[in-house]
């Protein structure tokens, strides 16, 4: 009843959702004017080069967001990385008997410190790892949006809906359907 078999000697898609799909060239399907690929070319820009996928939404203005962002999570990485460095070369000079950088203090509170950078540092890469995808997610999720219908056929307003001894306030869908 509500499934249709499909063979592979025919056509799969049905006549009704043929007037409505174009086939253009090899990959891009459009459906109603909306191109079905652009979440996913997106995507891939923003993979290749970050914001690059912004770029291609026409959203401009979150391109500095997205470097801002990941530019402080690489500066970060750099600056306890260089820290880490600093008291570990501060730690092996003293087991060796050289001088070093810190003399004030202990050989204890070199590896404490070595520990707080090097864990930073391991932080400080995840989190750019975690904004550069979110970079590529956020650039499919804006081209998915953008391909969204909010025209005034169809609107979410808030409503009161009058009960036995009170009211309850709630949401009223409005789907205006034109022929």
């Amino acid at each position: 009843m509500f499934a249709e078999p499909i063979y592979a000697q025919h056509d799969s898609i049905p006549a009704v959702a043929k007037d409505s799909l174009h086939i253009q060239g090899d990959l891009k399907i459009k459906k109603d004017g909306i191109n079905l690929n652009a979440p996913a070319k997106a995507a891939f820009y923003s993979a290749i080069l970050p914001g690059l996928g912004q770029a291609y939404n026409k959203q401009y203005w979150k391109i500095p967001i997205v470097y801002g962002a990941i530019g402080a999570g690489v500066y970060f990485y750099a600056k306890n990385n260089d820290n880490y460095l600093r008291y570990r070369t501060a730690y092996f000079n003293r087991k060796q008997g050289l001088p070093d950088e810190f003399p004030q203090y202990t050989s204890d509170v070199l590896i404490q410190a070595q520990k707080f950078y090097k864990r930073n540092r391991d932080l400080s890469v995840m989190a750019t790892v975690f904004l550069y995808i979110l970079n590529i997610v956020e650039a499919n999720v804006s081209a998915h949006l953008k391909q969204w219908n909010a025209d005034d056929n169809l609107s979410l307003e808030p409503t009161q809906i009058p009960m036995q001894n009170s009211t309850a306030f709630g949401l009223k869908l409005n789907i205006e359907i034109l022929k």
